[in-house]
């Protein structure tokens, strides 16, 4: 069951939270539309009626929005969130019923927020209790490669932010967490898996332990073979790798805290032509006749800001470029984003460059501030770069690069513990479920309902359509066309006032009421639109 993340919380705040789905709806002129709502006022992912938004408001505020869904653009891949080593840890530590019901949260598309695109880690990441690889040092024939990191369980000493917490499953890992999310009803959901770092004895110029410094390139063979060996390990364990990356933030490895190793646009390039492109396809994993028939290749995963120059080595060359499916991106600095329009530009440049390209952000994530796991999110937090408001954020930013082609957004971690942890490197961060490993409470963050508003509604197979109307300082919007037929509008409205929203969709209009600081998705049943 939810529980309450701090006794500030109202009854009627978790009676909302724990309620995700109502039968109610409204019926205007021959269709239905149901709304659901998150907002600051307490509201959680809650399917409201007309009656049950804000007083009646200055109608000269009215925003009109035309729906075309004869205009399509790009297909949805999915959203979600990531399994990491910490979040397998973190679900080891409770019952197995609030574990299974926590995934269920999770990746239910009925009773929970049906999670659709996912990434995992390949060696150990920042998110992983230590640092680890599959093979044994300098073993270049690979004969010791085995996923069995993933899958050994956790001793309960690997560090000090685990030590002295009971296990209740210490065999539980992140092939487990994966199979166990596999057999929740109705989950279906891929997999993006990304290296942060190869052995430390493949690097040169390293810090610590497999942190900065760079491949070697008399490995990058060996390399591309142990990249490949993994995605046949877990095919092993019947689950499939929708995607890789062939490198996670390749030009953050001069300062990295982490594991981490550095590739240059021409590196990136080099490797993914003469060396992994040709050995996926060697092992069967990778189509050169239809990139979506197989493992899809996505390079750069690094921030958005920067990525033009980046992919432009591999795509301007057709060797390398027929391997590469599409790009992968990040959004850090959060605080930058507003005053750089989300990088809007960015997208487009990349989007209308290389139109037969993918394009799906990766990774996002802020730090936590632990004595406030709900309430940081709807006020000012900060980064290295500045500050921001991390609901506005996350609300813009996957409206914004829905809005400019991109068809999947997956946040970092998602499960932490309430502190953020275990990340031995004191770099702590929110995630949409937050659990305390020894008091077993269970937080479900804003976080958690933003990105339901999107998982849940927008399902893979959609195409974003076109969405016309007018423009209104603090609302932003998208609209998406589902394999049903039914349509999702997503509507952010951040300002501090209610507002009136009229659609209009074939001819008919139906007015909606946002209230302040609230997102909304408004579904339009469209087995009523004859």
């Amino acid at each position: 069951m939810f529980k309450l993340p701090n006794p500030n919380i109202t009854l009627l705040h978790l009676l909302t939270i724990s309620s995700l789905i109502f039968s109610c709806s409204t019926k205007n002129e021959g269709y239905a539309v149901e709304v659901y709502q998150t907002s600051q006022s307490g509201y959680y992912l809650k399917l409201i009626t007309k009656k049950a938004t804000t007083p009646p408001i200055d109608q000269s505020k009215k925003v009109k929005l035309q729906i075309n869904p004869n205009q399509k653009f790009q297909e949805i891949i999915g959203f979600g969130a990531s399994f990491t080593e910490s979040s397998a840890w973190n679900l080891a530590t409770i019952p197995e019923k609030l574990r299974k019901d926590v995934l269920t949260k999770l990746f239910s598309p009925t009773e929970g927020a049906g999670f659709s695109l996912t990434r995992t880690h390949i060696n150990s990441s920042d998110y992983s209790n230590n640092h680890y690889t599959y093979v044994d040092k300098g073993d270049t024939n690979l004969s010791t490669f085995s996923v069995n990191e993933d899958m050994k369980g956790f001793s309960g000493a690997e560090n000090d932010q685990v030590r002295g917490i009971e296990l209740i499953k210490p065999d539980y890992d992140i092939i487990p967490m994966i199979k166990e999310a596999q057999n929740i009803k109705g989950a279906n959901f891929k997999i993006i898996a990304s290296p942060w770092s190869p052995p430390s004895w493949m690097k040169s110029h390293e810090t610590s332990e497999m942190t900065n410094g760079s491949l070697q390139p008399q490995y990058y063979g060996i390399w591309a073979e142990y990249l490949s060996k993994y995605v046949s390990a877990y095919a092993e364990h019947n689950i499939e790798i929708w995607g890789i990356t062939p490198q996670n933030e390749p030009l953050h490895a001069h300062d990295a805290r982490w594991d981490s190793n550095g590739f240059t646009a021409k590196q990136g390039r080099d490797f993914l032509k003469n060396h992994l492109g040709p050995q996926l396809v060697e092992d069967g994993h990778l189509n050169l006749d239809d990139l979506n028939a197989g493992l899809r290749v996505l390079i750069y995963d690094h921030n958005k800001s920067a990525m033009n120059n980046y992919v432009s080595e591999t795509y301007k060359d057709p060797e390398a470029a027929k391997y590469a499916w599409g790009t992968a991106f990040h959004w850090y600095a959060n605080s930058e984003l507003e005053k750089n329009n989300w990088h809007a530009e960015a997208l487009d440049t990349l989007r209308t460059t290389w139109p037969n390209k993918g394009m799906i952000h990766t990774e996002s994530s802020i730090d936590i501030d632990a004595k406030d796991p709900i309430g940081q999110y709807w006020r000012e937090s900060t980064d290295y770069a500045g500050t921001f408001i991390p609901f506005n954020t996350y609300a813009y930013d996957i409206i914004k690069d829905l809005n400019h082609g991109t068809q999947g957004y997956i946040e970092w971690c998602m499960i932490l513990s309430h502190k953020g942890q275990p990340n031995p490197y004191d770099n702590f961060n929110s995630a949409p479920v937050l659990i305390n490993p020894v008091t077993d409470q269970v937080i479900y963050t804003p976080l958690y309902y933003l990105l339901s508003h999107f998982s849940k509604l927008i399902r893979p197979g959609a195409h974003r359509i076109e969405l016309d109307g007018e423009q209104h300082e603090g609302l932003a919007y998208t609209a998406a066309l589902n394999t049903d037929g039914s349509i999702a509008v997503v509507v952010f409205n951040k300002t501090e006032k209610p507002l009136e929203l009229q659609f209009t969709l074939k001819s008919k209009s139906h007015n909606i009421q946002i209230a302040p600081r609230a997102l909304q998705t408004i579904m339009f049943k469209t087995n009523l639109l004859n």
